[in-house]
């Protein structure tokens, strides 16, 4: 029996400004990696994503990034490790406020966009999220992109890991993603990203864009949530694992 963990990214709304269908997506996911109010989302919205989760048995893990709201994140900062460190800390403390106040316990904590892009290959950066995870609760799972030297780090460190696979992302040579400004970053078509998916979960195989067949380990599968077709995509992904005889359930 093949089964997977089925995360979004959520709670990256900020203030009067709504990004995402969180209400809509929450409810066919296993997990939600919330924004904590620095590359997105803010207090009230991480309040109701939590809440929101607790009702509904969806696990909860951190998704700290870079501050930087008008660049979502996505912009590559200079920083130091110690700076990274008690970035990381400070998220994943905001969050876990939350989440204890609705009985919760994190379960993880997924970098994300540019801090998470240069946990692929940066041993300093990997090493200062891993030290502030570990500093805060050893318990914490750490989500790691597939070959990204933060899983080795984690699992060095004594801390349990979940390699993250994308469904709508193109994979480099290195299995690194695909920068977004290059053309066929983003798998529009649903019937080849999940056909993708299934190949990944079951196979342990992906292509990347340049055509070579890569060995690849699927322990969660992310769905972004705002797109425009991302609650029908997440229903096509749930519908066709269950014919594949791929259970969704958390970690």
């Amino acid at each position: 029996m093949y089964s997977v963990d089925l995360n979004s990214d959520m709670g990256e709304s900020f203030g009067a400004y709504r990004l995402g269908g969180d209400e809509d997506i929450i409810q066919y996911v296993t997990t939600a990696n919330v924004a904590c109010g620095w590359h997105a989302g803010d207090p009230m919205v991480m309040d109701k994503v939590v809440r929101m989760a607790k009702e509904r048995g969806v696990m909860v893990g951190a998704h700290p990034g870079y501050p930087d709201l008008m660049g979502f994140g996505r912009r590559k900062m200079v920083l130091t490790p110690a700076e990274v460190k008690n970035y990381v800390k400070y998220q994943i403390g905001a969050l876990a406020a939350f989440a204890q106040s609705y009985g919760m316990k994190l379960q993880h904590v997924a970098p994300h966009g540019a801090m998470g892009n240069q946990c692929q290959y940066d041993e300093e950066i990997s090493t200062a999220i891993v030290e502030a995870v570990k500093e805060f609760d050893k318990d914490l799972m750490i989500y790691y992109c597939a070959g990204a030297v933060l899983g080795e780090i984690a699992e060095s460190q004594g801390l349990r890991t979940a390699c993250e696979i994308f469904a709508d992302r193109a994979y480099m040579d290195d299995l690194s993603l695909v920068p977004r400004k290059m053309e066929g970053s983003m798998i529009t078509d649903e019937d080849v990203a999940i056909a993708r998916c299934v190949r990944m979960i079951k196979e342990g195989k992906v292509t990347s864009i340049n055509g070579k067949e890569l060995d690849i380990k699927g322990d969660t599968l992310c769905v972004h949530g705002d797109g425009p077709k991302a609650l029908a995509f997440v229903k096509k992904i749930r519908d066709t694992f269950e014919k594949e005889g791929i259970a969704i359930r958390h970690l």
